[in-house]
């Protein structure tokens, strides 16, 4: 049997993991958007937009593994 106290470290290493990933993804979707020329609250909702996509996936993504998975 698993032990529980190992799964929730592994939940929350991977929520780490797609939490950086998200932050990184923003922040090169912002300097892109900089580089092509976007003013700053352009590229802030740009980098906005990109983090939450990131996430939303992610999420999505977590609920289908948990359906097959279980």
């Amino acid at each position: 049997m698993v032990d529980h106290v190992a799964l929730q470290l592994v939940d929350e290493v991977v929520a780490a993991f797609v939490l950086v990933l998200a932050l990184l993804a923003a922040g090169a979707a912002g300097v892109l958007a900089r580089l092509d020329g976007a003013t700053y609250p352009s590229a802030l909702m740009r980098a906005a937009a990109t983090f939450a996509a990131v996430v939303t996936l992610a999420t999505a993504i977590a609920g289908v593994l948990t359906q097959i998975l279980a």
